[in-house]
């Protein structure tokens, strides 16, 4: 049985979200299992300590879901010697369209392809990180790519991984129903589920 599996089969055991990747959530579940008691009355996936203060403001603005995910990689790139900091969180609709319009429409270079609605930020499922040598900002490092393999061991989609356009800061939550839709198909979902008020992850 390959480890994939094992995991896999734990979560489902845990009544956890069953991905194959051994992430907070499961760790929490595990440890909550085995321990039976919350954390400062926090379930154990959510009581994960948290990280430099830059970095919290803009986990705070992630769905729930994912704040856990984003102080883990910060976490687990310090334990590997990489400083990292989350410098992008969620983007409100008019952020976005003001971002899209940098370049095109507005003073500034081009940053973005994604118009309003479609990006994953617009939806606190997704967050870009920056890799630091002490307060030096590295906009571009081979450091990137451990991070990205740090981030893919804890369940995230990494945008180094996109065909179209490379993204190694980027990170996300795909939710368990659109692991088999394309990305323009699972942004339509997340519009309409936004325009409806239904939740992300239900």
């Amino acid at each position: 049985m390959r480890i994939e599996e094992m995991i896999a089969a734990v979560q489902g055991v845990l009544g956890v979200t069953v991905d194959g990747k051994a992430g907070p959530q499961t760790w929490g579940a595990i440890y909550g299992r085995l321990v039976a008691r919350k954390i400062d009355g926090a379930q154990p996936s959510a009581a994960i300590s948290p990280v430099d203060e830059r970095s919290e403001k803009l986990i705070a603005t992630l769905l729930p879901e994912l704040r856990p995910m984003a102080r883990a990689l910060v976490q687990k790139a310090a334990g590997a010697g990489i400083t990292i900091r989350v410098i992008s969180g969620l983007r409100s609709y008019e952020e976005q369209a003001a971002l899209y319009a940098q370049g095109r429409t507005a003073p500034g270079t081009i940053v973005t392809n994604a118009r309003a609605g479609y990006s994953n930020h617009n939806f606190g499922i997704a967050f870009d990180v920056g890799v630091f040598e002490g307060n030096r900002y590295l906009p571009e490092s081979p450091k990137y790519k451990a991070v990205g393999v740090l981030g893919q061991d804890l369940g995230l989609e990494w945008g180094g991984n996109w065909k179209t356009i490379v993204d190694q800061p980027h990170f996300q939550l795909r939710p368990t129903w659109a692991l088999d839709l394309s990305e323009s198909q699972m942004l339509a979902e997340l519009r309409s589920r936004k325009d409806l008020r239904k939740a992300v992850y239900a």
